[in-house]
């Protein structure tokens, strides 16, 4: 993807008048998105092309084309200009007194705002339906810009007093229950707002910026009414499209890749569109040849953005190619020496990887930069949790969330360690919270299932293991965890059929194929397999009587030693047909697309290799495949077999056993046939 002199001048200006405009309106991260994706749009040679009219005008300086929208924030800019100022203070609930004062909105909501309680969510709360809105008095005539300003500042208020109420992170009172008191307020007052300018047939209302559309679905999201906030959202695009926050908004809406691709149509068909369709593929764990191309596409065209090369690390992190994440990782902290987002997620590569020196670098630039960033605060927990000093570690989740309650790393994080801990109480509660911040956190979602194994509740660990197979179905860890819980269960057939469909996953990774659910890899491409998977499918088989398909699974665990498939073909056709019971289950538990599967408490890289060497599960399947040999009389492969478990080292006493008897009865054999 190429852009002529013309478009890049255009798009050049149009993020020159976002980063204003969501400035103006101190949507500082939003700005922040802009002016980065700004800074990574090259710079024409020719110095003709960036200033074609000869004129140069400030953006912030270029005027309104609404009239009347104009002529309001000409006659408020000293107010607008206090009330920025308050907001930039961090007195919130002053600068929105400006133009809203609590006299005022009690006057127009018929009570005092901070009284207000929550609105109930789907019908389920208990929150009083005593409070009416009465706009008898008009809504007060101030323009959009000043209007969000002054509801913004009543949300964000609202967030700092609820952080203020909760209590101490996991501590007895945390019940996660304190609300934002003010959304109400904001929710209502834009509700009459729209309700307005619906009912306008006769044109007195400037045509709408989009800012306001996008703090009503924000206060929407919040209050857990998602198709409404989308709808609002989608309409927040259409009339700027600029606004990443917007954007960001929509795309933690989005639980499905079914969903993405219902709403994809109805969004404005620009760069920003196009953008928001590959950070939300990756959101929602999805990899493959055309997501990729895109963001290569869009990395042209910004090469430096730090936002996309972190789009990319992701992919590579999702896709299990740990190794090709790290180095992007560093690339991007090479080229953006002070930027701390997503660091959180290269501490958890680096973890993964072992790589204890570059974690220990990150952890001390981290804390040099801003050591009270809760991306700072997860890498030195990372860091802290690679030493086994997981109370430390905890102490620093801890941090993170106490700076930011929604830090989604953090909770997983310190559910991990909770977990190395042995406080399964605390663990789950941990997990749980992660689920009530991101839905889509398969990692989350498997913690719980590995919490409940070991208080042997299998029940609740399989619901769990099945959330998280659903949101990464193409991950093997996923599936053997289900796999090994219905073995657990007593439900063999099922487990076996979850333990292929792990192999088959494993093989998606390892083949590179394509990321779409159906595109099952066969048998015959597959690379290296692993031991435990297929020797758990061979004991299974085995404890269901059908011990010719144990044998041959025994066998073809045995042959990962060297890397080799030599299995008989049933087992090869029993394999690509398993993929059907796995996606029934996804299904019937409604959970969604996409994802990666963690190895213990963090995620796993992808396998791979020529072979495993002489491992446990091996050597199990060796005494088995000897055991069953002794069973049919080939004396001589008992005899084989024996004396390679003797070199192995593994259970020597039973295979000398075994020889002795093997060579018994291959005396008396010989004996009998003289």
């Amino acid at each position: 993807m190429g852009l002529s002199a013309k478009d890049a001048l255009q798009l050049r200006e149009a993020l020159q008048i976002a980063v204003v405009k969501c400035s103006e309106r101190c949507l500082y991260q939003a700005a922040k998105w802009a002016a980065e994706l700004l800074d990574a749009l090259p710079i024409p040679d020719d110095p003709s092309v960036t200033n074609q009219s000869g004129t140069y005008v400030h953006p912030a300086l270029m005027p309104n084309h609404d009239p009347a929208e104009a002529a309001l924030e000409a006659k408020e800019l000293s107010q607008y200009l206090l009330a920025k100022s308050y907001f930039d203070c961090k007195e919130f609930d002053r600068c929105s007194a400006v133009f809203l004062s609590d006299s005022m909105l009690s006057s127009l909501l018929a009570t005092n705002p901070d009284d207000l309680q929550s609105p109930p969510s789907k019908g389920k709360g208990k929150g009083k339906a005593t409070t009416s809105i009465d706009f008898d008095q008009g809504l007060p005539n101030i323009s959009q810009k000043s209007l969000f300003l002054a509801l913004y500042a009543k949300v964000i208020s609202g967030e700092k007093r609820k952080d203020e109420e909760t209590e101490m992170i996991m501590g007895p009172q945390d019940l996660g229950t304190v609300v934002n008191k003010q959304l109400i307020v904001v929710s209502r007052f834009l509700s009459k707002w729209f309700e307005a300018r619906k009912a306008d047939t006769r044109g007195e209302y400037p045509a709408s910026q989009g800012f306001l559309e996008y703090l009503y679905g924000m206060v929407l999201a919040k209050e857990k009414n998602d198709s409404l906030a989308i709808e609002y959202l989608v309409q927040s695009v259409h009339l700027f499209p600029w606004n990443w926050g917007a954007w960001l908004e929509l795309t933690n809406l989005i639980g499905r890749v079914e969903q993405l691709k219902k709403i994809a149509p109805h969004l404005p068909q620009n760069i920003m569109s196009f953008i928001f369709h590959a950070n939300a593929a990756i959101n929602l764990y999805q990899q493959g040849a055309d997501l990729a191309a895109s963001l290569n596409d869009l990395l042209s065209i910004f090469p430096t953005s730090s936002f996309l090369l972190t789009c990319k690390a992701l992919l590579f992190y999702h896709s299990k190619d740990l190794y090709a994440a790290e180095q992007e990782f560093s690339n991007i902290l090479a080229l953006h020496p002070h930027r701390l987002d997503s660091l959180d997620h290269y501490s958890n590569i680096l973890y993964v990887l072992n790589m204890r020196p570059k974690l220990a670098f990150l952890a001390h630039l981290c804390s040099s930069i801003d050591k009270f960033r809760p991306e700072s605060c997860v890498v030195i927990g990372n860091y802290y949790s690679l030493l086994s000093q997981h109370e430390k570690a905890v102490q620093y989740f801890r941090r993170a969330l106490t700076l930011d309650r929604s830090c989604l790393s953090a909770w997983t994080l310190m559910g991990h360690e909770y977990v190395e801990l042995k406080n399964t109480h605390a663990a789950i509660e941990s997990y749980r919270r992660a689920v009530d911040v991101n839905r889509r956190d398969y990692r989350a979602w498997y913690g719980l299932g590995q919490t409940y194994e070991v208080l042997e509740m299998h029940a609740y660990a399989l619901w769990y293991y099945k959330k998280a197979a659903g949101l990464r179905p193409w991950d093997g860890k996923m599936w053997q965890a289900v796999g090994s819980c219905l073995q657990k269960m007593g439900r063999d057939r099922d487990g076996i059929k979850a333990l292929k469909r792990a192999l088959l996953a494993d093989s998606y990774y390892d083949a590179g194929a394509a990321s779409s659910f159906g595109s099952g890899a066969s048998i015959d491409r597959m690379g290296q397999m692993d031991p435990d998977v297929l020797l758990q499918i061979a004991t299974m088989y085995d404890r269901l009587g059908e011990r010719e398909e144990a044998k041959a699974y025994m066998e073809l665990c045995l042959a990962q030693e060297e890397g080799t498939v030599d299995a008989d073909n049933t087992t090869n056709n029993n394999l690509n047909d398993s993929v059907a019971m796995q996606h029934d289950s996804i299904a019937d538990d409604g959970s969604d697309a996409g994802g990666a599967g963690p190895s213990g408490s963090r995620e796993a890289g992808g396998g791979g290799g020529v072979g495993t060497g002489v491992t446990i599960a091996t050597s199990k399947a060796r005494m088995w495949l000897a055991n069953y040999a002794m069973a049919a009389g080939d004396y001589e492969t008992v005899n084989r077999l024996a004396m390679e478990l003797c070199q192995d080292g593994v259970e020597v006493e039973e295979a000398k056993a075994l020889i002795r008897e093997a060579r018994s009865r291959m005396e008396m054999t010989n004996l009998m046939e003289r």
